[in-house]
């Protein structure tokens, strides 16, 4: 007797479930930031949106029934600038069934205003050759708006430091100049007139002879401490070229620490502007200090290249090598300062483990760009030396 009223009982407690299935999806939908939908883009080209949740008004200022009503509004709001890496982003997600993940600008007329959206969809294939995508739109203006203000903070601080490296050099040079130039032009001076002195002095008088030697003997040290600050402060060589001043310098290393050095370049004569080979030198300087303070490596090799469209500078040594712990100390100046000159022109610095240990230093840079627009890329660049990688 009840068997005929079973089917209807099922249906039923079926369409009951359904709905209630309905009211939870509608209930987290309702509740989720953004805008839920579901994207097909036909066979021929078109494309229709089968769902939009009620944040459609909210997120795009279009109503869900006027999206329903022409799909391809939604390509309209974008910014023109734009365009492109949406169709680009959606046809690669379409021919490889990936993700789609894309965030762009769009022109949100009620408000008069540009937001920024993400959007991230999984791809399904229909039959027919259709692909319909379920996903989420949000707004992203805040973050990228803020994402754009720290951009502009390490373009600033990026160009202030360029500029500041920039005076330091100057000031260097110029106390060079005067400190070779007055203080020993007054030294060499000092010392011609001591020896006219001491050629006049009374042979029978030992111990003013001695003590004229002795001035002597002072001023010839003086003039050798002015020669060697005058060098640290700037190189003469530099005038001549980098490829001069740092085969200088590797000598002077090789001499003073003790550490077996050598130099070389693929060309005698690498062009380039003032800064660059300013700032190049610098941080050879630096990291031959860091070998001589903390490597103890009996090996040293420096190696200057012009690429193609880059020269590369790569100081080797074979020392115990360097610690992600090192890196990380709060006062490692040395490795922040050769990292921020990179940087400034633009170019990358890596840390690498050489082969059978020790530590290579990398720098590469652009040798054919405006220093504007290396500055300016430098804000949004990510030096490669952020993380130590093995050389195998």
């Amino acid at each position: 007797m009840n068997s005929p009223s079973a089917p209807h009982g099922d249906g039923a407690a079926i369409a009951a479930e359904l709905a209630e299935l309905r009211e939870r999806f509608d209930a987290i939908v309702s509740n989720t930031p953004g805008l839920v939908y579901q994207f097909v883009l036909h066979a021929d080209g078109a494309v229709s949106f089968p769902y939009l949740s009620d944040g459609c008004l909210a997120l795009l200022g279009v109503t869900a029934s006027e999206l329903h009503a022409e799909p391809g509004r939604f390509l309209d709001l974008i910014l023109p600038d734009d365009r492109r890496a949406y169709r680009d982003a959606m046809q690669a997600s379409a021919a490889a069934l990936w993700s789609w993940n894309w965030e762009g600008r769009i022109w949100v007329d009620a408000w008069k205003d540009v937001k920024w959206i993400n959007l991230r969809a999984t791809p399904h294939a229909l039959p027919g050759g259709a692909v319909r995508w379920d996903g989420m739109m949000t707004n992203i203006t805040e973050s990228k708006l803020e994402q754009m203000e720290v951009r502009q903070s390490r373009a600033r601080l990026a160009e202030l430091s360029a500029h500041t490296d920039r005076v330091k050099e100057q000031e260097r040079t110029r106390i060079a100049r005067e400190i070779h130039d007055e203080l020993g032009g007054n030294l060499t001076a000092i010392k011609m007139a001591l020896a006219m002195l001491a050629a006049r002095l009374d042979e029978g008088d030992p111990a003013l002879r001695e003590k004229t030697d002795y001035v002597d003997a002072l001023v010839d040290r003086t003039i050798d401490a002015v020669h060697r600050i005058s060098l640290d402060l700037r190189p003469a060589l530099l005038d001549l070229g980098l490829v001069a001043a740092l085969e200088w310098q590797v000598k002077e290393f090789e001499k003073q620490a003790g550490v077996p050095s050598t130099f070389s370049a693929n060309q005698r004569d690498i062009a380039l502007d003032n800064d660059q080979a300013t700032a190049l030198f610098r941080i050879a300087q630096e990291a031959l200090t860091n070998i001589a303070k903390h490597a103890e490596a009996t090996r040293v090799t420096v190696k200057l290249a012009r690429l193609r469209h880059h020269v590369s500078l790569k100081i080797a040594d074979n020392g115990r090598g360097i610690r992600q712990a090192d890196r990380a100390k709060p006062a490692s100046f040395g490795l922040r300062g050769m990292a921020e000159r990179a940087r400034a022109l633009g170019g990358t610095l890596t840390l690498s483990h050489a082969a059978g240990g020790g530590t290579v230093v990398a720098i590469k840079i652009k040798q054919d760009s405006a220093r504007e627009t290396l500055i300016a890329a430098a804000a949004g660049t990510t030096i490669a030396g952020e993380s130590i990688t093995t050389v195998k």
